[in-house]
């Protein structure tokens, strides 16, 4: 099985570049390769002729999106489409990389795949709309939902906590904001089990349980080995551009219906800690 990784340079890619995976793996980004220009995915895909195509490529800055619609747009919808005709017309599948964001995070148990679509920032929508046109381009194609993601590889939320922590006697994080962590690792893996099993349709892929930001935040912090407070406060405290969903927990019913299980995400951070010492 040949994958091709478009995005291998962000977050998620890294960890699908570096993951036991029973591939031939390639990988490309810009500036070799923009999405958002469909003749240079054609001639890249003839090159490399791939069996998958994993997306990972995106515009991820939720409050950036709001003052850039036109970029965010862009890549993350019409960017995403060019990659799904440019993959029906080389054969190859597609895999998805899509969020929590879609939904508006008004519910008080896990979102299902079918659950109605309502983002309420540019972000969400960009990815909303893209999951449709991906779906009218090619059907068959696998749309991975994700959520909280983390890595040792890019900027993301414990590495921040980490950071703040080294120079502030205590941090103020969201306590009413609920969903699950996903460290980029284990969501590697799970993509390549999926393309293995040639899973098609929307999937929600995240560590299991969950938990809100400010206890994400103080289990950061002991798993560390710190003493920095952790001190919640609400969304209306901390406020930003873009509006977050409340709760935002992904169901793992979809995943598991492949057979794909994913560790706890107590469990992740503490592998994410002890890569990131080293």
């Amino acid at each position: 099985m040949k994958v091709l990784i478009i995005g291998h340079l962000g977050l998620l890619g890294h960890a699908l570049m570096h993951t036991e995976h029973g591939a031939e793996v390639h990988g490309l980004d810009l500036p070799d390769l923009d999405i958002r220009n469909f003749p240079q995915l054609q001639n890249h895909l003839k090159q490399v002729s791939p069996d998958w195509i994993v997306l990972t490529a995106a515009y991820t800055d939720v409050d950036g999106c709001e003052s850039n619609q036109d970029r965010a747009f862009a890549v993350n919808r019409d960017g995403a489409i060019n990659v799904a005709r440019a993959a029906k017309e080389a054969q190859s599948r597609l895999l998805f990389l899509s969020t929590d964001y879609v939904f508006d995070g008004r519910k008080t148990s896990p979102y299902e795949v079918d659950d109605p679509r309502n983002p309420q920032s540019v972000y969400g929508r960009s990815k909303a709309e893209a999951e449709l046109g991906l779906l009218g381009v090619l059907p068959e194609c696998c749309i991975v939902r994700t959520s909280w993601m983390f890595g040792v590889s890019g900027k993301s939320f414990p590495d921040t906590i980490l950071k703040l922590a080294a120079s502030r006697p205590a941090l103020d994080v969201v306590s009413d904001q609920r969903g699950c962590p996903t460290y980029s690792v284990d969501l590697a893996r799970a993509i390549f089990q999926l393309c293995h099993k040639n899973a098609t349709g929307i999937l929600h892929a995240t560590n299991t349980e969950d938990c809100s930001w400010f206890e994400f935040a103080r289990e950061i912090i002991a798993g560390a080995g710190l003493t920095t407070e952790v001190r919640p406060v609400s969304s209306d405290q901390m406020a930003r551009p873009a509006p977050r969903p409340a709760y935002s927990v992904l169901s793992s019913k979809s995943l598991q219906r492949y057979g794909v299980e994913m560790p706890t995400w107590k469990d992740a951070l503490l592998r994410y800690l002890k890569e990131r010492k080293t």
